[in-house]
């Protein structure tokens, strides 16, 4: 082997060019060459620019904000990649899109996110670096190894820099609530619990907050934020209860719709989320939201890989 193929190569999809960028700088490398267009029919047109044969391949790519095309995208990334001799190709996917539909909760509907681990796998992938899966279970949709790291490694330290008073983590849902007992217990404080009743896919209705509030900051905790539905109704509960700092951490920012007026007029005063969701400008006017880069966490888990060492010490809190 030469020295060359020792080199691992790093490319980036269009979904979030500028975090494989950091990615990249993280590592020392520079992203690999790829023409991406499309037919005039819309279809995908894509050429990897660069020998890959032999090498170890990196894909950053979230399936986000338009993820039935970057899906597509990924996919047809990975394939051109096998079929260039790659040696292992590792899908990077900091926001891993269809993960919510994980179960057959009513008849007749699908399991995407298996759906979505097979097109991976039978694409070419032998590995999956991703954050923060809305269900552990998903992992075990895929045959090959999965990565899941998490979020609160870099969130923690954003929390810590605020300075709050009398803290205690509030999990917005009940869903969330191993999420809000790691970060209690890496911050050393108490946890509540928001019991929430979902009207349809983007309303919920409160009912109760199940620990006590009164005259404390209080974190929302939780893997998401979409429409921000969950997290608002949540806030306004708390405020209700008699909370005096709001503040929520969210692994991926989704943003969607109004979201991000409703934040702003909203009860809660800051909102830090990590950067796995290009903000594209979306979020230039917002005076209520602040990023956390993921970049070193995801950096550090490719040298892991390549230097065939355990990411396991990315997963413990004690790495924050």
């Amino acid at each position: 082997m030469n020295q060359s193929q020792q080199v691992p190569l790093l490319f980036s999809g269009s979904c979030h060019p500028a975090l494989a960028e950091e990615v990249a700088t993280f590592l020392g490398l520079e992203l690999g060459k790829v023409a991406i267009e499309r037919f005039p029919d819309g279809e995908i047109s894509l050429q990897i620019q660069e020998s890959v044969r032999g090498r170890d391949i990196f894909v950053v790519q979230s399936v986000a904000l338009n993820p039935n095309y970057f899906l597509m995208e990924l996919l047809v990334m990975i394939d051109a990649l096998k079929r260039a001799s790659a040696r292992s190709i590792v899908a990077v996917i900091p926001y891993f899109g269809y993960c919510r539909q994980d179960r057959k909760d009513k008849a007749r509907v699908p399991i995407t996110a298996k759906l979505v681990a097979n097109m991976l796998v039978t694409a070419g992938v032998t590995r999956v670096l991703t954050m923060d899966l809305h269900s552990m279970q998903v992992q075990g949709f895929f045959d090959c190894p999965v990565d899941n790291l998490h979020g609160r490694v870099v969130l923690i330290p954003a929390v810590k820099a605020l300075g709050l008073r009398d803290l205690v983590v509030v999990t917005p849902d009940v869903g969330s609530i191993k999420l809000a007992r790691d970060i209690a217990n890496q911050l050393g404080v108490e946890f509540a619990i928001v019991d929430k009743d979902r009207i349809n896919a983007s309303h919920v209705a409160v009912t109760t907050v199940i620990g006590d509030v009164a005259g404390r900051d209080v974190l929302l905790a939780d893997d998401m934020c979409s429409t921000a539905g969950t997290m608002l109704s949540a806030a306004k509960a708390c405020r209700e209860k008699g909370a005096r700092k709001i503040v929520a951490a969210v692994s991926h920012g989704l943003f969607v719709g109004s979201s991000l007026e409703r934040i702003e007029q909203g009860p809660v005063d800051l909102v830090l989320y990590c950067n796995t969701i290009p903000a594209d400008g979306r979020l230039a006017s917002a005076t209520k939201l602040r990023s956390v880069s993921v970049a070193s966490l995801f950096g550090r888990a490719i040298r892991c890989m390549l230097s065939a060492e355990s990411i396991y010490n990315l997963l413990e809190l004690s790495s924050c």
